[in-house]
C-alpha cells in the first residue's frame, strides 16, 4: 500500500472514529481502537507495520512536549512525593510482578523482563483524553506519572534487552549508572534544549511563523540532545516542555501563541487519533504472527497481565499512601491525603498506549549470535492485547465510577481565574489615567474606556458572585449576542461585494481575518481544554 494511501485511510478513519465517539458519547480513543481492528480484516492494510522509530521519534516528542507544556508545575511540586513514587517505583513493581509471573509461565527472565517494562507504564495522552473531566489535582498528578514513569520503563526495558543480547551485566553499580544518566543526562538535556529555545524566541518571537518553528524545534531537539548521549529523551522533553510552560509567557507575541495553541491542539489531535488506529491495526498483524494452540496461550496471557498490571497498581495506591500517613504526620502531609473513592478513580485511570507500543515493537528481532530473540512475537502481541484491554475495558468503567464516587466538585480553577481577571481589569483602571497622559490620548477616548472597564468589573464580579448584579451579566450577554450577529451581517455583506467582482478575493480575506478574530474575542475557545 502507497504511503498517500494510508494517510488518507487513516484521516477518514480518525473522522468517522470521532464523530462516533462524540454520537455514542464515548471517549474517542474507543471507536478509534474498533475502526482500527475493523481496517486489519483488509488484506492490505494487514501487512501495515507500524516503525517503532516512528513513535519514539515522530509522535512520542510531539505528544510528550505539549502534555508538559500544559501540565501544572505547581501541581506536580505540591505531589512530587507522589509522582515520584507512581513514576518510579510502581513502574519497577509493575514489571517485575509481571516478569515473575511471565517467567513462572515459561518464558525466559529476558523476554519476561522485556514485557514487563514494556506494559509498566501508564500513556499521558490516553490519561489526558480519559481523566480530562476529573478533579484538576487528580488529572495534574496522573498526567505527570505518566510522563515521568516512561523513562523510568525505558531504561528497564534497555537493561532487559542489553542483558538478553548478550550486550549488557546485571550489577547494581551499572543499573545506578543507567538510572541516573538516564533521569539527569534527560534533564540537563531538556533544559539546555529549552533555554536555547527561549534564547532563540526572544529574537524572533514577533514572527509567529518562525516562533512556532523554534517551538517544534525544542520539542525534537530536546529529544535528539538526550538520544546522543544515551539518556532519556522522553524525560528531556518533558523538562524542555515543564521550563518553557514558566518562561515561555514571559515572551511577547500574542499572534505567536493563539498560532501555536491551535497548531499543537491540531497536531495532538490528528497523532493521537493516528496513533489509536494504528493501535487497533497492530492488533491484526500481532494475530496472525501467533496461530493455532499458541495464539489461545497469547491471549490468556493478555487476560493474566492485563490483571496483574491493574491489580498492582490497586494494591500500590491502597497500601503506599497508608504507610505514608503513618511516617509522615506532618500538618501538610495531612492536608495533601486523598479519600479513598479518588485513589480507586485514579487506580482505574493507569492506560496503556504509545509508550507501551513503541517498546514491543522496539524489541530485536535476532541476538548477537544470529538466533531470533525469544518470544518476540508473544511480548507485541500481549502488550498490544494489554493496550486494548486497559483503554477499552478500563476506559468504559471510569466514567460510571467517576459518577458512583461523587468526588467534590473543584472549583478552584474558576476562583483563581476570577481572582485574575478581576485584579488584572482592576489594575488596569487605576492606569487608565497614567497611560492616557503618557501616550497622549484624548481625554474623551480615556473616560470612554474607563466606563467599559467599569461595565466589564461589574460583569465579572457579578459572575463570580462577589455582587449581585443580573442586570449587568444580561447585558453583557446581549451585547455579545448583538456584536456576533452583525459580524454575520458584515460578512454576508462582503461576500456580496466580492460576488459582484467588486472587490478581489485577496481583500475578502483580510476582511475576514478581522472579522474571525473579533469572533473568537467574543466567543472565545479554549484550545487548551
Amino acid at each position: 500500500m502507497h504511503g498517500l494511501e494510508l494517510v488518507v485511510i487513516l484521516g477518514l478513519a480518525l473522522l468517522a472514529g470521532s464523530v462516533l465517539a462524540r454520537r455514542l458519547r464515548l471517549a474517542p480513543p474507543i471507536p478509534l481502537l474498533a475502526i482500527g481492528v475493523l481496517l486489519g480484516f483488509v488484506p492490505a492494510l494487514r501487512e501495515v507495520h507500524l516503525p517503532p522509530d516512528a513513535v519514539l521519534l515522530l509522535f512520542l516528542p510531539a505528544l510528550l512536549y505539549w502534555e508538559s507544556l500544559t501540565t501544572s508545575l505547581r501541581g506536580i511540586r505540591r505531589d512530587l512525593r507522589g509522582v515520584l513514587l507512581l513514576g518510579t517505583t510502581l513502574v519497577i513493581a509493575t514489571a517485575g510482578v509481571v516478569a515473575t509471573v511471565a517467567h513462572a509461565f515459561g518464558l525466559g527472565w529476558g523476554a519476561a523482563w522485556v514485557l514487563g517494562a514494556a506494559v509498566a507504564p501508564t500513556d499521558a495522552t490516553a490519561v489526558g483524553v480519559f481523566a480530562r473531566s476529573l478533579p484538576r489535582r487528580n488529572v495534574t498528578l496522573l498526567r505527570a506519572e505518566s510522563l515521568i514513569n516512561d523513562g523510568t520503563a525505558l531504561v528497564v526495558f534497555a537493561l532487559a534487552v542489553g542483558i538478553t543480547v548478550g550486550e549488557d551485566h546485571l550489577t547494581l553499580p551499572h543499573v545506578s549508572w543507567l538510572f541516573l544518566l538516564s533521569y539527569l543526562g534527560g534533564a540537563a538535556a531538556g533544559a539546555l534544549a529549552a533555554w536555547l529555545g527561549y534564547r532563540i524566541r526572544r529574537h524572533v518571537n514577533e514572527d509567529p511563523l518562525l516562533a512556532n518553528l523554534t517551538i517544534v524545534l525544542t520539542a525534537f531537539g530536546a529529544f535528539l540532545l538526550a538520544e546522543l548521549i544515551e539518556a532519556s529523551g522522553v524525560l528531556a522533553v518533558v523538562v524542555a516542555g515543564l521550563t518553557m510552560s514558566q518562561a515561555g509567557p514571559r515572551l511577547r507575541g500574542a499572534a505567536t501563541r493563539r498560532q501555536a495553541e491551535y497548531f499543537w491542539s491540531l497536531a495532538t489531535f490528528l497523532l493521537n487519533g493516528a496513533l489509536f488506529v494504528l493501535v487497533g491495526l497492530q492488533v491484526q498483524a500481532a494475530v496472525h504472527d501467533l496461530r493455532g494452540a499458541r495464539l489461545g496461550y497469547a491471549l490468556a496471557a493478555v487476560v493474566i497481565v492485563s490483571a496483574l498490571v491493574v491489580g498492582t497498581r490497586f494494591a500500590f495506591l491502597f497500601t503506599v499512601p497508608y504507610l505514608i500517613r503513618l511516617l509522615d504526620r506532618r500538618p501538610a502531609q495531612r492536608r495533601r491525603r486523598g479519600s479513598g473513592r479518588s485513589r480507586l478513580v485514579s487506580a482505574l485511570c493507569g492506560f496503556r498506549g504509545a509508550v507501551s507500543l513503541a517498546v514491543a515493537l522496539s524489541v530485536p528481532k535476532a541476538l548477537d549470535s544470529g538466533e531470533p530473540f525469544p518470544d518476540r512475537d508473544m511480548i507485541i502481541f500481549v502488550t498490544t492485547g494489554v493496550i486494548l484491554v486497559t483503554l477499552v475495558v478500563q476506559g468504559l468503567l471510569l466514567p460510571r465510577v467517576t459518577r458512583w464516587a461523587r468526588l467534590p466538585r473543584d472549583t478552584s480553577a474558576a476562583e483563581e481565574r476570577l481572582l485574575a481577571e478581576t485584579t488584572a481589569m482592576r489594575d488596569a483602571y487605576r492606569a487608565i489615567p497614567a497611560v492616557a497622559e503618557r501616550l497622549g490620548v484624548d481625554p474623551r477616548v480615556a473616560r470612554r474606556t474607563r466606563r467599559e472597564y467599569e461595565i466589564h468589573l461589574q460583569v465579572v464580579r457579578a459572575d463570580g458572585g462577589e455582587v449581585e448584579d443580573a442586570d449587568a451579566l444580561r447585558l453583557d450577554h446581549d451585547y455579545t449576542t448583538l456584536r456576533l450577529a452583525l459580524l454575520d451581517h458584515k460578512r454576508a455583506t462582503v461576500l456580496r461585494l466580492r460576488d459582484q467582482h467588486e472587490i478581489d478575493d485577496a481583500v475578502l480575506l483580510q476582511l475576514q481575518r478581522r472579522l474571525d478574530i473579533e469572533e473568537v474575542r467574543l466567543r472565545p475557545h479554549d484550545p487548551l481544554e
